[in-house]
């Protein structure tokens, strides 16, 4: 088993499997659990990057301790941790100072900021919300899920509430269980469950934002064998146009994953390996500071 990055051009949705040819300059500074590997489709276009992780590499969930603003690169992330791989990963309020997680943060058994409990729509419609996060848990697995807060207890939802455009779905029949988390971090929307594209943008109140369009993206995900998958995909450039939650969601599904997640996306999408940044978020090699990162240790 092993910790793999793939180069792809991912395509419109449906597009058929993408050719991966190993990239020598990158694998040959990394441990034998990491490799890279590129796929080039240069018609639609899109240039993507994945990192598939062996289960015996556990991935860390870290938040900056930047003292003026709680923010840093995901370079300075993998720096700071000496980490043989990073990626960016909570959403974030970026008109804050200092800045602020949006949505569920835990680390080490404590909830540093609460899931998202609710939002309003056209001014005045309120969706109590369970939007997805991923966590590592307790007896070191990984999971998916849509959650919920109370505290340092940490819920996860069976589904999601189906709310659409101007209707609010009940929520009091949706069954609910204690997640026993040991990391966990939110962003949304759901994109694969149970193998299958699952892309829960209305049920997760992403209607009325930007979100559901076609950007730079980051996902995580996870297979039945317990590797970890991370996708990040570069966009608004014209070397590659970025994906839209659909064409993320079937890039995830067909790199075998069973349960998967959109992280923050844009200028934030971020890989960084071998000490370097690999991707151009936004076609240039300046990152935008986060809040949140996905460290991957090299043993």
């Amino acid at each position: 088993m092993r910790l793999v990055f793939f180069f792809l051009l991912a395509g419109i949705a449906g597009a058929q499997p993408l050719d991966w040819r190993a990239v020598d300059s990158l694998n040959a500074q990394l441990p034998e659990t990491i490799r890279v590997f590129a796929a080039v489709d240069t018609v639609r276009p899109v240039k993507a990057w994945m990192l598939r992780v062996d289960p015996g590499v556990r991935p860390r969930i870290e938040v900056s301790h930047d003292a003026e603003d709680l923010r840093s690169t995901t370079l300075d992330f993998a720096s700071t941790h000496r980490a043989c791989a990073a990626l960016n990963a909570g959403y974030f309020a970026m008109g804050e100072v200092p800045s602020r997680h949006v949505g569920l943060l835990a680390m080490e058994d404590t909830v540093y900021a609460p899931a998202t409990a609710e939002l309003t729509r056209d001014d005045s419609l309120r969706f109590p919300t369970a939007r997805s996060a991923f966590a590592v848990l307790d007896d070191g697995r990984y999971d998916i899920a849509w959650a919920s807060s109370s505290g340092d207890s940490v819920f996860a939802w069976l589904a999601p509430p189906p709310h659409r455009p101007g209707r609010v779905a009940p929520v009091d029949a949706i069954e609910k269980r204690l997640w026993p988390v040991r990391e966990a971090v939110s962003a949304g929307p759901m994109l694969v469950q149970d193998g299958e594209v699952r892309v829960t943008s209305d049920e997760e109140v992403f209607f009325g934002t930007s979100i559901p369009e076609t950007h730079p993206r980051t996902a995580i995900g996870y297979t039945r064998s317990g590797e970890l998958v991370a996708v990040v995909v570069d966009g608004r450039q014209s070397a590659s146009r970025g994906v839209d939650l659909t064409e993320l969601a079937e890039i995830m599904r067909d790199a075998g994953t069973l349960e998967a997640l959109n992280l923050d996306g844009g200028g934030s999408s971020t890989l960084v390996t071998a000490g370097q940044l690999v991707n151009r978020p936004t076609g240039y090699a300046v990152q935008r500071e986060v809040m949140s990162a996905i460290v991957i240790p090299c043993f």
